[in-house]
């Protein structure tokens, strides 16, 4: 199953040293991207700077622990938490999911079993990083870095690519010029947010989209993209 985590970033937080030392190791043997962080403030704050697409979250913390934690990342990124615990009451794990957690593992656990986890956690919410997906007349390869629209390969650069990919896997739904710029071009881009308006213009080019019908405008929110 080696690089089966390709592409794919993970953050661990733990304040137990041996712990991160291990998890880091071995998710990094599987292919995945690393980062970690020993508490609460230093997660939140890798958070933001990494855009992990899942993250490993000790509930037992020094200061802020790990309900508050993941509480206050899940108001701030659509990322997938697998809480780690000590604890194995009913409790405390109906806490941790009612706060946004989207799986609960107590220790110890089986490396294998949260191998399984964190793959079921990625094909139920990032599906586009494992396999080529399609929705609607788009087909995301992530492999190849292609997308294809009624079946014809399109000509993309590396940001028109990431900004069709972000919309197509958030159709339907409306995405203002400010979440664009974090998600596409990074949460410390310094440039003017007119760079989507120039974006989405190439991308209507390219899709044929003359009248606006696929990618829409709305005026004063942001960007939708719909389907037909």
């Amino acid at each position: 199953m080696a690089q089966q985590g390709k592409g794919i970033k993970v953050m661990v937080v733990d304040d137990e040293p041996n712990i991160v030392q291990f998890l880091e190791l071995g998710l990094m043997n599987e292919g995945f991207e690393v980062r970690t962080a020993q508490d609460g403030p230093e997660a939140i704050e890798l958070t933001e700077a990494f855009n992990p697409h899942l993250i490993i979250l000790d509930v037992m913390m020094p200061g802020m622990n790990g309900f508050e934690v993941c509480r206050t990342i899940k108001e701030r990124k659509p990322v997938a938490v697998i809480m780690l615990t000590a604890k194995e009451e009913t409790e405390a794990r109906i806490k941790g999911l009612t706060l946004g957690a989207d799986d609960y593992m107590s220790k110890p656990f089986s490396f294998e079993e949260l191998l399984a986890r964190i793959q079921a956690r990625i094909r139920n919410q990032f599906p586009y990083l494992l396999q080529e997906v399609s929705i609607g007349p788009f087909t995301i390869d992530a492999i190849r870095k292609v997308i294809r629209y009624h079946n014809r390969i399109l000509d993309l650069s590396p940001t028109e690519y990431e900004l069709l990919k972000h919309l197509v896997i958030h159709q339907g739904h409306v995405r203002s010029k400010g979440i664009i710029l974090e998600q596409v071009w990074g949460y410390d881009f310094g440039g003017e947010e007119n760079i989507v308006e120039v974006y989405i213009r190439s991308l209507r080019d390219k899709i044929q989209d003359r009248e606006h019908r696929v990618i829409r405008t709305i005026r004063g929110a942001g960007y939708r993209l719909d389907l037909i």
